[in-house]
């Protein structure tokens, strides 16, 4: 990394500067030193190999700079007109600049009457960028070489010879030794063909090569339709960075970013998977971990077993006939919408939405919303959710609530402004609770009980009849005792609440019950068939023996689809309102089908 034959003498007009060869023919200065503006005749030569003369160079691409000073994107870079049997410049980590001790970074320009050549040694001030574009130098000492004319493009050097920037200015004061340089990351800012090059620290030189191969090819191909923000909300995920102000004008400044800015070692492979997806029009093979390797996927059935049913026809149609209770859980691939508190106000929410796909939460959009807001921003963007998913999948809505919202009629909510179907009978529709979703504990244990639940047999629906008399603790023991896989409730949560929230604090992986309705009251109950022993079983009481009924012989990782199909039937019955599932709200279980959840990082804002 000594040899110094990639330092290059800039010649545009009157104007001397330096720069640098990184490839065969493409060489990097600034752009204030070939006045790209004026289309200038630009000659390169190289002092430590004198033997190949001036070469003609052309600018192919720069940063925008404007003319002035302290204008931004003061970067050029040349094209050689033949290509030159020189290595090339390597390059330093982007922080190896102003790393403690500041090392000494050296610079090699061509001031008045040094035509062959000179040193200048600088550090750097602080890693704190002026404007957000320069960082500040300082002479290494206080005589030597300033930084004069003649510098503007030349690399900036650790001793080792690797690159850190690219110097850009000094200061008019003789008496003050400052100047300012470009660091890398901001340079791939303007040109992000750099990124190749540069070592990032968590991101491996194979995935930085296959990214920037994708991008080349997405170049050629006009993009082939990847929209730049999508690509990198699916590469940073649910809990990474959120899009910056304005989205990316491209998908080089995006996958710059994730290089640049995400510290997520794997988002680079990612975006990179994403890409390759889209250019080649079928999914990339899934990367594999060793605990990946070791166990299979969430997603994946073991061998055993008969495969997954084809899904259910979005008509009207009795329940299909289910598997016995042997078979494995069918590959759901959840699409997420996770509703929770903004901390904004008591009617402020955060919602986001997000796909599964190959064990992986791929986000589609997060707001902050009024409560009122939050059915249309879902609808607009359950659709996009679902279009993440493999073709063959079989989509699972699920809503992640509030434990207040869990009666939330969101299966009633129409598919959008243009399709009046509900949900429920659009999807396999779920929804849980949000701080059970989140929680170690419960998630640990539910894994355990649907272990036991995969291996067969008949699941008993645990009743919890209207106005019961149960004590919490009593019904608690009796759900831990029974093992229990279904608990059904007669009467909404807001009736039953202390029951209710004993069902959400033991691994029970399935709680069913209706939105609406009365329970009986508690002093008219005794057995609860009816008020009388001549009279009716109650509502609640009826509900729950036709529930019984309904899913007797139904495994429980096949109920979504199971309540999908009463949802249709109910409504397509000549009196829905009358139909007894009509307001069936299933909370639906299984940590399998979710990755694991870590907090998020950042409330996401509109």
């Amino acid at each position: 990394m000594h040899s110094a034959t990639w330092h290059a003498r800039i010649a545009c007009g009157n104007e001397v500067g330096a720069g640098f060869l990184i490839a065969g023919r493409r060489v990097l200065t600034c752009a204030h030193v070939v006045r790209w503006r004026d289309s200038a005749a630009v000659t390169v030569t190289f002092p430590h190999a004198r033997e190949l003369g001036e070469l003609s160079a052309s600018v192919v691409a720069h940063g925008g700079w404007a003319g002035a000073v302290t204008d931004p994107g003061d970067v050029a870079v040349l094209e050689l007109d033949r290509a030159v049997p020189l290595a090339p410049a390597g390059f330093a980590p982007p922080d190896a600049a102003y790393t403690e001790p500041y090392p000494k970074l050296i610079a090699y320009g061509f001031p008045e009457g040094y035509d062959e050549g000179t040193l200048a040694e600088y550090q750097a001030v602080s890693p704190q960028l002026i404007a957000g574009e320069w960082l500040e130098l300082v002479a290494w000492n206080g005589h030597g070489q300033p930084l004069v004319a003649g510098f503007s493009g030349a690399a900036a050097t650790l001793p080792d010879g690797t690159v850190v920037g690219m110097v850009t200015a000094a200061s008019d004061s003789p008496d003050v030794r400052k100047g300012r340089m470009l660091p890398l990351d901001v340079m791939a800012r303007y040109w992000p063909e750099l990124g190749e090059l540069v070592p990032t620290p968590g991101h491996r030189y194979d995935a930085r090569r296959r990214l920037y191969a994708l991008l080349r090819r997405a170049a050629a191909d006009a993009g082939r339709g990847c929209d730049p923000n999508r690509m990198y909300v699916d590469a940073v995920g649910a809990f990474g960075p959120p899009l910056p102000p304005g989205g990316f004008p491209s998908l080089w400044a995006a996958a710059g970013y994730v290089q640049w800015e995400v510290p997520d070692p794997e988002a680079v492979s990612r975006f990179a998977d994403r890409l390759s997806e889209l250019l080649d029009g079928e999914p990339a093979l899934p990367r594999q971990t060793p605990s990946a390797r070791s166990a299979p996927s969430a997603h994946s059935a073991p061998s055993a077993g008969p495969p997954s049913p084809a899904s259910l026809p979005t008509s009207a149609a009795p329940p299909m006939p289910m598997a016995p209770a042997t078979s494995v859980a069918p590959a759901w691939s959840p699409v997420v919408v996770e509703i929770d508190h903004s901390g904004a106000g008591p009617d402020q929410v955060t919602v986001e939405v997000s796909a599964y796909r190959e064990g992986r939460r791929r986000p589609v959009g997060a707001r902050r919303l009024p409560r009122t807001g939050v059915r249309a921003y879902v609808q607009s963007r359950i659709d996009e959710a679902v279009a993440h998913l493999a073709p063959d999948a079989d989509e699972l809505v699920t809503f992640v609530l509030p434990r207040e919202w869990l009666n939330e009629a969101v299966a009633r909510w129409e598919c959008g402004a243009d399709d009046s179907t509900p949900l429920g009978c659009a999807y396999p529709l779920v929804v849980t609770d949000r701080a059970r979703h989140h929680s170690g504990r419960l998630r640990h244990q539910l894994r355990k009980k649907w272990q036991k639940l995969d291996l067969g047999g008949g699941v008993e629906v645990h009743r919890i009849e209207c106005g019961t008399r149960e004590r919490p603790p009593s019904l608690r023991k009796r759900l831990w005792d029974g093992e229990a896989g279904l608990a059904g409730f007669a009467a909404p949560p807001t009736a039953a609440r202390t029951h209710f929230e004993v069902g959400l604090t033991v691994p029970v992986p399935v709680l069913l019950w209706r939105r609406t309705g009365s329970p009986c009251p508690a002093h008219e109950v005794a057995s609860c068939p009816g008020a009388g022993p001549e009279e009716p079983p109650c509502s609640g009481t009826a509900f729950l023996d036709q529930l019984t009924a309904s899913v007797a012989d139904v495994p429980l990782a096949e109920l979504p689809r199971h309540i999908l199909s009463l949802r249709m039937t109910a409504d397509a019955d000549d009196e829905p309102d009358r139909h007894w599932a009509r307001d069936l709200q299933l909370l639906w279980d299984d940590p399998r089908c979710f990755p694991e959840t870590t907090a998020s990082l950042h409330s996401p804002v509109a």
